[in-house]
């Protein structure tokens, strides 16, 4: 089971759909009846996979005949824009479009804590030190809410008005970043306090996608580059030491709205509104395949195709 690569993809179409990553078959298809799919997220073990939809979430078993969602998180009153796993899948975070981020149980039914950003949260991210999230808000607010504190204990507005569209931590927990709806994205070094709470210190200011929108930013599991994604209808990959830029990828003919990294770097899953997904070669630039088979937008993509048994748990 270790070996096997997980890729998923949906959409506005009501479906999600399951491909066999080399050869781009669609082996699988999960209806997503009452809204449409904004985010997918898999958990560590491959076991579970997470939709976000209006206004719910609901969990589908991977290796299953079973097309039925297996767990339906009802608690958000609009679009759920964020969704993710603490690393032992104990608990799942969201962040909604009702301006709230919510933590739930794996384990019981309704979400246990609630933090209010005062503004549509677009885009929520756990700290790879499992304790804090950090989201970003319509209205350009970056907060970080300290799990253990339980409250805010870090609030950024890189631009007063600009709504931050996205949010990357380094799995090292040394950089954030954030993108905006104007093209840019700001880059803070993660700095620790005395009282241990985090200091964003700015380390660069990079004009990515100028006019246009970036959709979508990731850090690279090896902290090496970052990727953008826009409604320029491009990718583009910069490299941290220095934010130039590496390479464009180009092919996508509308909005490219998410993207993820494959464990080793090397490759990049890209999701967009002309209703297919691609895999990059990132050592030449090319799609090397690509996963057709929506019949409306394709806005998010989730792979996991990590060794997970026996690894050392950090």
């Amino acid at each position: 089971m270790s070996s096997q690569v997980i890729l998923a993809t949906a959409g506005y179409d009501h479906t999600i759909k399951l491909w066999e990553a080399t050869s781009g078959i669609c082996y699988r298809t999960l209806q997503y009846a009452d809204s449409q799919v904004n985010k997918l997220e898999i958990t560590t073990d491959k076991r579970l996979l997470a939709a976000a939809g209006n206004p719910h979430i609901r969990l589908f078993e991977v290796a299953s005949g079973n097309n039925q969602a297996v767990l339906t998180y009802e608690g958000h009153t609009s679009n759920v824009t964020a969704v993710g796993f603490q690393k032992d899948s104990k608990w799942m975070y969201s962040g909604s479009e009702d301006g709230t981020v919510k933590l739930w149980d794996m384990r019981a039914p309704g979400f246990q804590r609630e933090y209010a950003s005062r503004g549509a949260v677009n885009t929520v991210v756990l700290h790879p030190n499992q304790g804090e999230l950090v989201s970003g808000d319509q209205h350009g607010n970056i907060r970080v809410w300290d799990l253990t504190a339980n409250a805010c204990s870090c609030e950024l507005v890189p631009e007063v008005g600009t709504a931050v569209r996205s949010l990357t931590v380094a799995m090292d927990g040394s950089l954030v970043v954030a993108a905006n709806n104007q093209g840019t994205c700001y880059v803070w070094r993660m700095m620790r306090g005395a009282s241990l709470t985090t200091h964003f210190e700015p380390l660069h200011k990079l004009r990515a996608h100028p006019g246009s929108f970036i959709l979508k930013c990731l850090l690279s599991p090896d902290v090496r580059q970052l990727a953008t994604t826009s409604s320029d209808k491009t990718i583009k990959l910069w490299n941290l030491d220095g934010f130039s830029l590496d390479r464009t990828l180009t092919g996508h003919q509308r909005w490219v709205w998410d993207c993820v990294f494959s464990v080793d770097a090397a490759y990049l899953v890209t999701a967009s509104s002309d209703c297919s997904a691609r895999l990059w070669d990132l050592s030449t630039g090319d799609a090397i395949r690509m996963y057709s088979g929506h019949h409306k937008a394709s806005v998010c993509c989730a792979l996991n195709d990590s060794a997970f048994e026996g690894r050392d748990s950090e």
